[in-house]
């Protein structure tokens, strides 16, 4: 979690945990195998790691044995990611997990000393331009590789498609955008300001776009996030509450029926220094 950014409760993260693990870009992972010692085990840091969903998708694609430090603010986090560990990795081996409470915009470079790996899930998208460059120095200097995934890229798609969409699109990225005590968002932005960062400091960055794609069989997943959708969107331009009261009503009607389809457009990076 990152400092005066709002509390998100473990059933948000439990609900969209499936979806996460859908889109996330297993040829990036692949690309990280070849790298990995065939002895001595993996040391994987996990930034602002919520429940640990990161940890449950990618420790069984990855061999082992692993130790898997989760960086977080929120301590009931950190205590179900702990509770809800990986049971093995790929080839059968042990998973350990110990959690740090920390606030990641704040990380040092000692915070990550000894990593194989630096994961993150989500996360970019929410931090300013100086967060994301003390961020970025830090992944440099631990001199391994970074899986950053699920950066969104401002690109909502819903089927079927209605003329009021993209005023709550445009909205709704505003937001993400939007300015506050830390700084200024990067939002939609971070995935290619943070790939321009790692590349100025001489990184190879590898981008493959990770998109959810939500129907019938995720009309929880969809309900939820459309809620918040709307709200963030009215939040950041009050004048276009008057008008989404029937568009929330029709759309959320159409989402608890299976019969809405959206697109939710993210980014996966992987650096390799």
């Amino acid at each position: 979690m990152i400092a005066e950014r709002t509390r998100v409760s473990s059933s948000w993260l439990e609900l969209r945990e499936p979806a996460d693990a859908g889109a996330r870009s297993r040829e990036l992972v692949e690309r990280l195998r070849p790298r990995f010692p065939a002895i001595g085990g993996l040391v994987i840091h996990d930034l602002a790691s919520g429940t640990g969903s990161m940890g449950r998708w990618l420790a069984p694609l990855l061999p082992g044995p692993q130790r898997w430090v989760l960086h977080d603010l929120d301590e009931d986090l950190l205590g179900f990611a702990a509770v809800e560990a990986p049971p093995a990795t790929a080839d059968g081996d042990s998973v350990v997990i110990e959690t740090r409470r920390s606030d990641v915009t704040e990380l040092q470079p000692e915070d990550l000393a000894g990593a194989t790996l630096i994961t993150a899930s989500a996360l970019i998208d929410l931090l300013t331009h100086e967060e994301l460059a003390r961020l970025v120095d830090s992944c440099v200097e631990a001199g391994c590789p970074a899986l950053l995934s699920l950066s969104v890229v401002g690109e909502v798609a819903l089927v079927p498609a209605d003329p009021f969409d993209s005023l709550v699109a445009a909205a709704f990225d505003a937001h993400q955008r939007r300015l506050t005590g830390r700084g200024r968002l990067l939002g939609p932005n971070a995935a290619a300001a943070a790939a321009e960062a790692f590349r100025d400091r001489r990184a190879k960055v590898l981008a493959r776009p990770s998109a959810w794609r939500l129907g019938a069989p995720e009309a929880a997943l969809t309900a939820t996030w459309f809620t918040g959708w709307i709200r963030a969107a009215c939040e950041q331009s009050p004048d276009l509450a008057a008008a989404a009261g029937s568009y929330t009503s029709r759309r959320l009607a159409e989402a608890r029926a299976g019969e809405l389809a959206v697109t939710v457009g993210h980014t996966d990076l992987l650096v390799l220094p």
